[in-house]
Formats: C-alpha cells, structure tokens, sequence
C-alpha cells in the first residue's frame, strides 16, 4: 500500500517531526581484506532502462548475474513516484536480498535545489529529499547522495547549501543514515568548493561521494580531477569510478585510475567503488566489464603490494 508524506513540520527552515519505519539502521559500509570493494552504479545502466529492457526492481539481481557485483547504487529518477511506495521498495529490497546483493545508497536528482535563494523553495528540496531518506533506510542502504546546487554568488550559494545539508544531517541521523554530496557540476564541481561547504555544514552525517570524471564547472571551466579528488577524499564514504571510454590495453581514456586510486587509498578509504560508466562507445554491459577489468587490475596491483 503506497504510504503517504508523514508529519514534515517546516517552520520557517526550522524543520520537526519524524517518519517511522520499521527498518533496520543501516550498517556501515562492508570491509574486507582487499584495499577495495567494487559495486555498480545504476546510472550505467540509464540507456537499457529508459528503453524499458531493465526493471529497476531488477537491477541488483542482473548486478549480481551478469556482473558478480554484491552491492549497488541506485538511481531515484528510475522510480521518483515510489519513494513512498513500500510495497515497491518492498519487492525491490526482496529481489536484492535474495541476490545476496546490498543496496549502498540513492542517488537523488531533480528534488530541488538545496542552495536555492528562494526560501519555500529550499523548503520544499529538503522535505523532498527526506522522503529518501526514508526510503534508503527502508532498503538497508548506508547513505543518499545529494547535490549543493544553486544560482548566485560562491559563497552564498555554499552558505545555503551547508544549511540545508546541516539540517538533512539531522533529520538522517535517527535512520544512522548518511548524506553524501557529489562533485557534479556547477560550484560542486570545484573540489575546494565543495570541501569547504561540507566543512560549513558541520554534521557528522554530512560527508562526500566523489565522482572521477564530474569536474566541469561550466563549458569553459573544468577543475583538476585528481586536486579535486584529494580535497574531497577526506569527507568520502563512497567513491564513484566513472568511466566513459577505454583503449586498446583497457585503460580509462579519460582518467589515470592507477593515479586516481592512490588518491583514494592514500587517504585512508578502504569501501566501495562504485563503478559509473557513462559512455557510448560499447554497449553499456561492455562498459561496465571493462571498467570492472581495470579495477581489478589496479586493485590487484595494490593487493600484491604495489
């Protein structure tokens, strides 16, 4: 039965009331020997499931089968009208479950912009995103993924957006959820931004999910990737691998992964990478396998003492 929106109190920004679940907190990100784990993105897959070839509730087993991935990512604007559907999440979760796949997070798009001038309307983006919230708690994921989006100046696009983060921070943390930012256009897309917003919105719920190849910061502004990397690896609890073509020996076209992975372990993560590839030179399962192969390869490199 689809539940509808519980009691959001939103006086002003000041924001109350809770949405009950009976979930189990999410657990922290799984650890093993090995420098890394490695789980797919759902965005890899965007082109089969818009073309209606991919049930998202479907997603995890066709990770676990085709890929022998035991985590994932998801997508909300695959099922943005079921955030609230629990019969939904349900069967999700239950085809998940039964593929001895984990749900790692959601990535929210389109619910708003969390540094947006407008008051009502920053309002509205972090009851939005609170829905989600709710709904990766219900599947057993550890974080959601969020955008600091806005229009005007630097600094007051990043004073709002650390205000909102602050503030889903607190509504994240009775669930043991965590609320991750990503570098993905915009002022996002400078790693010192992005830093110091997180920084600005101190929870500790509040951290980062950084993307290797989203640093453009507009069509003739494109930060360093490896610098922005560095700067956001100190608040990472997830990392995503993106991809958009390979040559000849299987290598990135665009990013050094062996340099791009030193960043990453050199920091201290020792989670998931989350493969993301967005190309459309293979098919998106080649994509993913290719990008799989050069993970393990580098991790192998590590395992072996590199």
């Amino acid at each position: 039965m689809r539940t509808d929106r519980r009691h959001l109190i939103l006086g002003g920004l000041g924001l109350g009331g809770s949405l009950a679940l009976h979930a189990p907190p999410a657990a922290s990100p799984a650890r093993s020997q090995e420098p890394f784990k490695i789980s797919l993105a759902e965005w890899s897959l965007h082109r089969t499931i818009r073309a209606g070839e991919l049930d998202p509730r479907d997603f995890a087993v066709l990770a676990r089968e085709e890929f022998g991935l035991d985590a994932v990512e998801h997508v909300n604007t695959f099922f943005q009208d079921r955030a609230t559907d629990f019969e939904y999440l349900h069967e999700l979760k239950l085809r998940a479950d039964g593929s001895g796949v984990r749900s790692l997070l959601i990535m929210c798009d389109a619910e708003g912009e969390l540094g947006d001038a407008d008051q009502a309307a920053r309002r509205s983006a972090i009851e939005n995103h609170f829905r989600w919230i709710a709904a990766a708690a219900f599947l057993g994921c550890h974080s959601i993924r969020v955008n600091a989006a806005g229009q005007g100046a630097p600094d007051e696009v990043s004073q709002r957006a650390a205000d909102s983060l602050h503030r889903l921070g607190v509504l994240a943390d009775p669930y043991q959820l965590d609320v991750l930012v990503e570098n993905h256009g915009g002022q996002s897309s400078s790693g010192a931004w992005l830093a110091a917003t997180i920084r600005a919105a101190d929870h500790r719920r509040v951290g980062t999910l950084p993307d290797f190849g989203n640093f453009r910061i507009s069509a003739n502004e494109e930060y360093d990737r490896y610098r922005g990397v560095a700067e956001l690896m100190p608040f990472a609890r997830g990392v995503s691998a993106k991809s958009h073509g390979f040559d000849a020996e299987g290598n990135e076209t665009h990013t050094d992964y062996a340099r791009m992975l030193k960043i990453v372990l050199d920091a201290g993560y020792r989670g998931y990478v989350g493969i993301e590839y967005e190309g459309d030179g293979v098919p998106e399962k080649e994509g993913i396998l290719l990008t799989k192969a050069l993970l393990e390869r580098v991790r192998g490199a590590w395992a072996g003492g590199r």
